[in-house]
């Protein structure tokens, strides 16, 4: 029998990280993050990280790991991931994978292309270029450099425009030709996928509660700590939804009412992303969900055993 590895997947708030926590205690697993913004160190509350209470009762790995102020690409986080799953299995327990970030489970499932580390130099140079020009006009430049872009990465997508960019100037070969020929790090391994299928309203709701909950833990005061770095704004922890809200309410330019409002309706945003992504990149994913935990839980454990 191959290795096990559960992933663990589903659109923001609808309740993988207290899922996932029930499985790990019935089938002796342990927890491994997959979800983009939780790695950051600097933010618990706007990350709904799960709470330290939470990851003593099970092991807990790649939480609030990592410095708002560097670079962390899906390729790091699948190096780390790798170590994980060989510790988990070394100790005779079950990686449970759990998160959000669609192109985290892809590099699992499909693989990570072997890309040459680009040097700060270069990133810093393409970085500088993207502030200087704005999205649109460097979006414009990526495709008259690689024009195997068009269609495959939106100019809003500020990030992997710019990890485009300089994949192209530094190996002279598009970001598409290296993702051509990849394979997964996991082929020995029995990956059960499972997508948490929750209906729209039932997710809305506990988006809302979530939203509440964010600002009775004082989330306000995470952005203000955040601002001060005075991070490079091209870095992902910008994107992490709040933190602009939460900067123009502290700036006085939105209401207490119109910040919460906005954070929702980007959160809702987010999460019809995320589903998106699932339909059309977790097609053989075992899609599950049940308004009552306990049958949750009795579905999904039946699809792990």
């Amino acid at each position: 029998m191959s290795k096990k590895i559960l992933l663990l997947a589903g659109p923001t708030a609808c309740g993988k990280s207290k899922l996932a926590i029930s499985l790990a205690k019935k089938i002796n697993g342990e927890i491994i993050n997959a979800d983009s913004m939780q790695v950051y160190k600097e933010f618990s509350i706007l990350s709904s990280r799960p709470k330290l209470n939470e990851m003593k009762k099970i092991k807990h790995h790649l939480y609030g790991f990592v410095s708002v102020k560097k670079y962390f690409s899906a390729g790091d986080w699948l190096k780390e991931v790798k170590k994980k799953v060989n510790l988990c299995i070394k100790d005779n327990k079950i990686p449970i994978i759990v998160g959000g970030t669609g192109l985290y489970f892809s590099t699992i499932t499909k693989g990570i292309s072997k890309i040459p580390d680009i040097d700060n130099k270069t990133r810093k140079k393409v970085r500088n270029l993207f502030q200087k020009l704005g999205y649109k006009k460097f979006y414009n430049k990526l495709l008259t450099i690689d024009p195997k872009v068009k269609n495959k990465i939106i100019a809003t997508d500020s990030q992997r425009c710019q990890r485009a960019y300089e994949v192209k100037i530094k190996t002279k070969k598009s970001l598409f030709d290296w993702i051509e020929n990849t394979q997964s790090d996991f082929l020995d391994f029995n990956l059960i996928k499972i997508f948490v299928d929750i209906p729209r309203e039932e997710l809305l709701k506990k988006i809302s509660k979530r939203i509440d909950h964010m600002f009775q833990e004082n989330c306000i005061q995470e952005v203000k700590k955040f601002n001060s770095l005075k991070i490079n704004k091209s870095l992902s922890a910008n994107k992490l939804i709040g933190v602009n809200e939460i900067s123009k309410y502290l700036k006085g330019s939105i209401n207490l009412k119109d910040c919460k409002d906005s954070i929702f309706i980007k959160t809702r945003q987010y999460a019809k992303r995320q589903n998106t992504w699932a339909r059309g990149h977790m097609k053989n994913w075992n899609k599950l969900y049940s308004k009552n935990f306990s049958n949750l839980l009795k579905k999904t454990s039946k699809v792990v055993s």
